[in-house]
């Protein structure tokens, strides 16, 4: 809608083609002509042939048009902004992942798919667990983090399948890794605006799952300046006019690259509004060819407010389905909200999205050791503020060790008592805190069946340890009356 908008300012007549009918429903007047019809090649071309317009936005439409771009380009389709050959090496994994080498710029160690025998020596070299990362495929379909060699075969072949024109490729996955995002625009490779976001949760959430700090409150000024070099030497080698985001990993100051959308992403309305620098403006110009002046993107960084974006799920909607979050997106919406600091903002981010401050009780299964060691100080704080700690097995061992009060609570499938389904059942517990003990589907029945009850007996549950302890922080810190109510002018005004 913000393109139109710029379009429209800049003297152009509009129009969009658009199958969604929420969108529709909303903005149906905004362009001059609306095409309520599929995002399919034979669909698309039937309109430019009719109406036969002088150039083509692909970039902020999402996944569909960029999957279109080369048969568009072949046809004729006056694109504008970055050329379609740049879109394909940027969408093709193994293209992209060979520029990156080309550039040397790190990223996970890779492999093309070319034969079982030869993945199953790649894993041997790097270890499990690998990502398997098909090409142009949206809101990561067919992605998946396997940990042993049965799962490896049945996912490569579902990768296969769903992006059966194109290279699969298997990367190493680099567990505790901190995620953090470039949105941009460049102008004939040059960047003239940029925004940096931080994930709350560790790599291995898809970026439409995670939840999202806006300034980033825990990368060093030094880190964002070499993120911002990498972004200007892929901008450069792929000539982009236009929007983009990058997707990195950082894990003990080395920074690796993920991947590069040549598009506006999810978050760039987010650090837009946020900022007050809106990049699909900019963006828009720059593919109608309107002078754009480099602007000082350092200063949003010094902003007297936080903003965090959390997602929004229905798996009370989805019987039976697991509500854990891994590199495919499950989420159907998100919130955005602000805060004086990034506690206020995230809790208010975490009630606005359906959670509930817990009144007394918290049960904590707390997955691989290394999900309780960084559940351990948020546990010390529920306990200082009065809350009963319920565990599982392992966790209650592990809380004992450390000094940390909590009562027992059996296994589903043990079949004794106190067992965690009855509390559950019985809503004995307020807000359920359940770590997945790896990444793959392969999950243990006792976790799901925990996850499940909590999410059909409408109990807050949380499946992140990062996100976990940082929304406990939050609660402990603040009541309901420590979270200030202000309008947007209000925040802008600070």
């Amino acid at each position: 809608v913000n393109a139109v908008q710029t379009a429209a300012q800049e003297g152009y007549k509009t129009l969009i083609i658009n199958y969604n009918p929420e969108t529709v429903s909303t903005d149906y007047d905004v362009s001059d002509r609306l095409y309520f019809e599929e995002l399919s090649y034979e669909r698309v071309m039937d309109i430019l042939e009719f109406e036969q317009p002088t150039g083509v936005i692909l970039s902020t439409g999402g996944q569909i048009p960029n999957n279109l771009a080369t048969r568009l380009d072949e046809a004729g389709a006056p694109i504008l902004g970055t050329s379609a050959a740049s879109i394909d090496m940027a969408e093709n994994r193994h293209k992209f992942s060979s520029i990156m080498d080309e550039l040397g710029i790190a990223q996970p160690r890779w492999s093309e798919l070319t034969s079982l025998e030869a993945m199953h020596a790649f894993v041997g070299e790097v270890g499990y667990p690998v990502l398997i990362r098909p090409s142009y495929v949206l809101s990561g379909a067919a992605m998946n983090v396997v940990s042993n060699p049965h799962e490896l075969e049945e996912f490569l072949q579902t990768a296969a399948e769903v992006s059966a024109e194109y290279p699969v490729v298997v990367s190493e996955f680099i567990q505790e890794a901190k995620e953090i995002e470039l949105d941009a625009v460049a102008n004939k490779g040059e960047i003239v605006s940029y925004a940096i976001s931080e994930h709350v949760e560790f790599a291995g959430v898809h970026s439409g799952d995670a939840t999202m700090y806006y300034p980033p409150q825990r990368v060093y000024v030094g880190t964002i300046r070499k993120l911002k070099d990498i972004a200007e030497k892929i901008a450069r080698r792929y000539d982009i006019s236009g929007p983009f985001n990058i997707q990195f990993l950082e894990k003990n100051g080395v920074i690796r690259v993920i991947e590069c959308n040549i598009r506006a992403s999810r978050s760039y309305p987010f650090v837009s509004k946020i900022s007050g620098n809106n990049l699909v403006t900019k963006a828009t110009q720059v593919l109608l060819g309107v002078p754009v002046t480099r602007d000082d993107s350092e200063r949003v960084y010094d902003l007297p407010f936080v903003g965090v974006k959390a997602p929004q799920f229905s798996f009370t909607r989805l019987p039976g389905a697991d509500p854990v979050l891994r590199v495919d997106m499950v989420s159907t919406g998100e919130v955005g909200c602000l805060g004086d600091t990034a506690e206020e903002a995230l809790l208010k981010s975490m009630l606005s999205v359906g959670y509930k401050i817990p009144e007394k009780t918290v049960l904590i299964s707390g997955g691989p050791i290394k999900s309780k060691v960084a559940l351990l100080s948020a546990a010390e704080l529920l306990v200082k503020k009065g809350y009963q700690i319920y565990a599982t097995q392992g966790t209650h061992r592990f809380f004992a060790e450390n000094n940390v009060p909590s009562s027992l609570l059996f296994w589903p499938d043990d079949h004794q008592e106190p067992n965690v389904l009855t509390y559950l059942r019985e809503k004995k517990i307020d807000l359920v805190i359940n770590i997945p003990k790896n990444l793959s589907k392969g999950e243990l029945d006792n976790d799901y069946k925990i996850r499940r009850t909590a999410i059909d007996f409408g109990i807050p549950l949380l499946t992140n340890a990062r996100l976990a302890s940082k929304f406990i922080r939050a609660f402990c810190m603040l009541g309901m009356e420590d979270l200030k109510i202000k309008s947007w002018n209000e925040y802008k005004a600070m």
